[in-house]
């Protein structure tokens, strides 16, 4: 499939702005693409989300428009040259792609070989499915499946267990693990500074941090940034 993908854990690393780390990927997956819609959904006050991402954007030469959950959107989301959905909660975001029938709208142009960017909650909606997001579920979208444009879970913000902390708690890995009680697909549990990068039938783990590939019944994996994931697709 003709899919170019950068699914980026995280948004801002600690100590940097709005996409620093990752503004140079951004650029070099648009290419000669000078335009891009921003999918605000996942955060509340979507007005100031899409004028946020259009001034950070700006600082490469890429113009925003921000996406609608109407008709207008469904046609400016149908014309895009790229897609940049941002972070924020999971749910609020599948919930409202799916009330404004702007999901398969993304999922058929994603697919189709146009650029989509997505940054933690844009990234989770990737997947088959939402069920190895971090977020509460604050609203109740019509099911959990989603864009479905690659064939493995993601968990952005993944961290590793800390073995001097004294939180009594799950851990990530045993959350991806409890998933693997139930389901087969493989989940990527990306670390923050991290993303992957997908053109066509290759796939690549880069940025700072790794990432852990989780299989049902085997024991995780680690992969270096600069790693191929094409095992996974």
């Amino acid at each position: 499939m003709p899919r170019r993908l950068l699914l980026i854990s995280n948004s801002t690393n600690h100590g940097q702005g709005y996409l620093d780390h990752v503004i140079s990927e951004i650029d070099d997956l648009l290419g000669p693409i000078r335009r891009l819609v921003f999918v605000p959904f996942a955060l509340k006050d979507r007005q100031a989300y899409g004028a946020k991402a259009a001034e950070r954007l700006k600082a490469i030469g890429v113009e925003v428009s921000t996406l609608t959950a109407d008709g207008a959107g469904r046609r400016l989301a149908g014309e895009a040259e790229a897609v940049f959905t941002g972070g924020g909660n999971t749910f609020r975001l599948l919930k409202t792609l799916q009330d404004s029938r702007l999901l398969a709208i993304l999922r058929e142009r994603a697919l189709a070989g146009m650029p989509y960017i997505g940054s933690s909650a844009g990234t989770n909606i990737a997947a088959p499915t939402i069920r190895t997001t971090n977020d509460m579920p604050i609203v109740q979208p019509a099911s959990f499946e989603a864009l479905g444009i690659v064939p493995f879970q993601i968990n952005p913000h993944y961290f590793d267990p800390d073995p001097d902390s004294t939180h009594m708690g799950e851990t990530r890995e045993q959350r991806i693990k409890e998933f693997h009680e139930e389901n087969e697909t493989p989940v990527v549990g990306i670390r923050e500074g991290a993303w992957i990068r997908i053109e066509g039938g290759r796939a690549v783990l880069g940025g700072s941090r790794g990432a852990r590939i989780f299989r049902r019944d085997q024991e995780p994996e680690e992969r270096r940034t600069g790693e191929s994931l094409d095992d996974l697709l």
